[in-house]
């Protein structure tokens, strides 16, 4: 450091990374734990609090008193020291070990001071610091007993790919979900019926507005299921909302989002798998007339930067994201938002804008213009919340058959995938699973199938034995009558 430089840092006074002493090594083990806990700094020995030199006497015993103190750290702290003149300089640079003790205590630097952390303040420092992982520590409300039901199990134990033979815990203990005979927080949000009675904001808030503002609700849902159904229903949602191109080639239908599934789809994972649950908010998917928001409460994990987005990968719950790749719900780790911009261009719309803060990730979708004479109009817009989102969003019900119950998710792109695959014939339920593209089976059975069944779309072909290996399902009059009425009388 030359003269100059400590001039400047005399005239800018002290601060967060700045410390003035007068003498000695008294309390100076305090303050270079603090600076090594925050992002460095600098201790001038020699300098009053008011920035005036007094200078220290013999430098070189003065260094390994400093050194010693820097050492007696848990664990040692390296810093750099030098004479500028009477002053003895301190350099402490941003550490990679944290967090570091002194004596036993932790400190933090606070303003132009350095104060000693309590308990709940070494708690979240551990949490930001990526120390620990609020996924790996023990959900206090799961009851093995009550909350770990037969159906629950069946269930993530097909999306997870585990032995039907396998005993449950064995299983949950071996994947880390379950330790001591306690679930972990990832396990509970996996394996919950309602998420919120594990962690009371790890819902999903959905919300269709008119227009490109907050002003005025059209349509409202909240998912809070396990983490792995809301992914799939929220994507539901979200294509339920969009316009959607209809590509009809003979008897086969193609329909192509405004944006595109598989980016959507990615950006939902993200926001259930990186967010902060232990944030109060919640998960938010906004939809507007010109674009679309997936909102996650917590910034980026300690370690990333805005410029890392694309490139690297730090998973804020590392044991949620290891689980949901093993379910296939994420595709690569480390690929989210560059997969996102390439599935984008791809599809020639434009790529999402990403915002980062503090206490927030939003990643924005610009929704495509509709090309003239696209948009639906009615001519009771100003009377109808539901003429005017499907004049919004290019949507239109079919009202020729009011009957239908609609208990499935609102995805027309779903309903109509299975419709489509049953006009031809009978076919079975994998093939009718298939051409949805939904991989848990439950999911399309409980959701989609049963509710189709039940609104007499579609029958089976030995509805005496609905478990017959030899059952197969074909449209009824009344589907075809449906799938005409979306199909603009093409099949009808």
């Amino acid at each position: 450091m030359k003269p100059k430089d400590l001039n400047n840092l005399l005239a800018l006074g002290e601060g967060f990374t700045a410390e003035f002493k007068r003498s000695g090594t008294s309390n100076l083990g305090r303050e270079i734990c603090a600076f090594a806990n925050a992002t460095g700094g600098v201790i001038l020995l020699g300098v009053t609090d008011a920035g005036e030199i007094v200078g220290v006497n013999d430098h070189n015993r003065l260094k390994s008193e400093v050194q010693a103190v820097a050492r007696s750290a848990e664990p040692p702290i390296a810093v750099e020291i030098e004479s500028v003149g009477e002053v003895l300089v301190v350099r402490v640079p941003a550490q990679h070990s944290k967090p570091y003790s002194f004596g036993g205590k932790f400190f933090i630097r606070e303003g132009a001071s350095s104060q000693q952390m309590s308990r709940e303040e070494i708690r979240e420092f551990f949490y930001k610091e990526g120390l620990i992982h609020f996924d790996e520590t023990f959900c206090e409300r799961f009851s093995l007993t009550d909350d770990l039901t037969d159906e629950v199990w069946t269930l993530f134990r097909r999306r997870a790919k585990i032995p039907a033979d396998m005993d449950a815990l064995t299983a949950l203990e071996n994947l880390h979900l379950v330790k001591g005979g306690k679930m972990s927080q990832a396990g509970a949000w996996l394996l919950a019926r309602d998420i919120r009675k594990f962690n009371i904001s790890g819902d999903v808030a959905c919300a269709l507005f008119l227009g490109t503002d907050k002003v005025r609700i059209l349509d409202r849902r909240g998912f809070h299921g396990d983490v792995y159904s809301m992914i799939d229903e929220v994507v539901a949602y979200i294509l339920s909302k969009i316009n959607v191109e209809y590509i009809i080639q003979h008897v086969k239908r193609e329909e192509r989002p405004e944006l595109p599934e598989e980016a959507l789809r990615e950006a939902v994972v993200n926001a259930m798998a990186h967010r902060d649950y232990r944030s109060t908010a919640n998960v938010q998917v906004y939809i507007f007339k010109d674009r679309v928001e997936i909102v996650s409460p917590g910034g980026l994990p300690a370690g990333m930067t805005e410029a890392d987005l694309g490139i690297k990968s730090i998973p804020r719950n590392p044991l949620l994201f290891s689980l949901l790749h093993r379910m296939e719900a994420v595709e690569n780790i480390g690929s989210g938002i560059k997969r996102i911009r390439n599935l984008c261009r791809e599809c020639g719309v434009v790529e999402p804008k990403i915002e980062v803060s503090a206490n927030w990730f939003t990643v924005s979708f610009p929704r495509p213009e509709l090309p003239e004479g696209k948009q639906t109009e009615t001519s009771t817009d100003a009377e109808s919340g539901r003429d005017q989102e499907e004049a919004q969003v290019g949507i239109k019900y079919p009202a020729s058959i009011p009957q239908v119950s609609r208990k499935y998710p609102a995805s027309t792109q779903q309903v109509m995938a299975i419709l489509t695959a049953a006009y031809t014939g009978e076919v079975t339920r994998k093939q009718l699973q298939i051409a949805t593209g939904m991989k848990d089976r439950e999911h399309f059975r409980k959701e989609y199938l049963q509710a189709l069944l039940d609104d007499g779309l579609l029958e089976m072909t030995i509805p005496d034995k609905p478990r017959s290996s030899k059952q197969r399902y074909r449209l009824t009059e009344k589907g075809r009558a449906f799938l005409g009425q979306q199909n603009g009388g093409e099949q009808a």
